[in-house]
């Protein structure tokens, strides 16, 4: 009888131990669960370091804001402002410029001239801060280039109907235009537009749609003729064009070198 309560109390006192060591183990597993972030916020804070308050934050170092009072035959811009996502805000384009003094040159008529090169930045507007959809820092020519003996052509930027617009005015002999889409992460672009004229009398225009890949030139069979008796006369060629996918506003070098027709 002895033996048996030995062997009981023994017992007793090992199951007593290993509810201890249980009760340690959850009770510390307890701890870390209370001090260790969850994997959600984490992700969350990572996400609004990437959005910035301001959009003049998204500036880089060597840059300014390039403000356009207007020239012949296109409209100055202060701030670009338009809804790019059919989110209802209005998202923000910001036009940039060089600040390297070395490109600031001397001319002969025009006295000095700021030949910096101009770029664009993308945002899209998400309420409490903004956030990059495309930059391009050197993708345009400055607004003082030589024209020859005709003024250079001169750049429009804005935003309608959900699409970035980025035209060219050329006085007498024309425009043309880029359309761009926000879609895939960047600003694609979508259509072109040109309008080709000699003075008065329209020589031809082109319109692409790089969606459904067709091509629309109208060439006027007058154009030629400038008499009173002046009638414009299209000849409309549609062709489909060849595209492998679309070009992003990121990936733009130089819209001066720019050849779509």
């Amino acid at each position: 009888m002895k033996k048996i309560f030995i062997f009981l109390t023994v017992a007793f006192a090992l199951q007593s131990c290993k509810n201890e060591k249980q009760k340690s183990t959850e009770s510390k597993n307890t701890e870390n669960q209370k001090t260790q972030p969850s994997k959600t916020s984490v992700n969350q804070s990572s996400q609004s370091i990437e959005g910035k308050k301001n959009p003049n934050d998204f500036i880089p170092e060597g840059y300014v804001i390039n403000k356009y009072g207007g020239g012949i035959s296109a409209e100055g811009w202060d701030e670009i402002k338009g809804d790019l996502n059919k989110d209802g805000l209005e998202d923000v384009v910001l036009i940039i410029k060089g600040t390297d003094k070395n490109k600031i040159i001397q001319d002969e008529d025009r006295g000095a001239l700021d030949r910096n090169r101009r770029g664009i930045i993308v945002l899209l507007n998400k309420g409490n801060y903004y956030e990059l959809a495309s930059k391009n820092y050197n993708c345009f020519s400055s607004e003082n280039e030589d024209g020859g003996a005709y003024f250079a052509p001169e750049l429009n930027v804005s935003i309608e109907k959900g699409s970035l617009h980025i035209n060219y005015g050329h006085g007498r002999y024309g425009n043309w235009g880029y359309t761009f889409r926000y879609q895939n992460g960047d600003m694609e672009l979508i259509g072109y537009d040109s309008y080709s004229s000699n003075g008065p009398v329209p020589q031809y225009e082109v319109s692409i749609n790089f969606l459904t890949k067709k091509k629309l030139t109208k060439d006027n069979l007058n154009k030629n003729d400038d008499g009173d008796n002046y009638e414009v006369k299209y000849k409309d060629t549609w062709e489909t064009i060849k595209l492998n996918k679309l070009m992003k506003l990121s990936e733009i070098k130089d819209f001066d070198e720019l050849e779509l027709n």
